[in-house]
């Protein structure tokens, strides 16, 4: 499976941006699926995931900014992310993974979301 993820760009402090991730085949059989983010000189850190069952979780710092959601019939994890704060750029990484029968753990190539004060 390949991950494309799009959507970052450059944008000022509360503006918007919604991030995609579109994998090259079926993903509605996975366990999880995230966006992480890595900023300079950081560790990459989870900002957002769904499980299979549609629990959603977010980090402190973006509650209530950002909401993450799938559409299983386009193959695709989303991340709407409103209210951008400077601290929240970074590259964006999609992750989906499955850890029961037929594991996998695929990682997107990273979008760059830069936020001007």
């Amino acid at each position: 499976v390949q991950l494309q993820a799009s959507g970052g760009g450059s944008v000022q402090a509360g503006g918007s941006l919604r991030l995609s991730c579109t994998a090259s085949r079926s993903i509605s059989g996975s366990t999880l699926m995230g966006w992480y983010r890595q900023a300079p000189g950081k560790q990459r850190e989870l900002v957002a995931s769904i499980s299979s069952g549609g629990t959603k979780k977010y980090s402190d710092s973006v509650e209530g900014r950002f909401t993450i959601s799938t559409d299983f019939a386009k193959n695709t994890v989303y991340l709407q992310m409103d209210s951008l704060e400077p601290e929240d750029t970074a590259v964006y990484y999609c992750n989906v993974r499955r850890t029961i029968v037929s594991r996998y753990d695929y990682w997107g190539q990273g979008t760059l979301v830069t936020v001007s004060s």
